[in-house]
């Protein structure tokens, strides 16, 4: 499972938007690995950010 994958995974059983470090320690990634993850998959439109500094899947 990719850093991508990993991130995906954990905003898909959040309840509600989380921060980029709560993403980085959930998925066990650094947080600069998880932050290039959230860049690219919000570029690909997988993820969004419903306020500033959270995200959450895109549904």
């Amino acid at each position: 499972m990719n850093s991508n994958e990993k991130v995906l995974d954990i905003l898909s059983k959040s309840e509600e938007p989380l921060r980029p470090g709560e993403i980085a320690d959930a998925a066990g990634l650094d947080k600069k690995e998880a932050d290039k993850a959230i860049k690219e998959l919000k570029k690909e439109g997988k993820i969004m950010s419903p306020k500033r500094c959270f995200y959450a899947i895109n549904k």
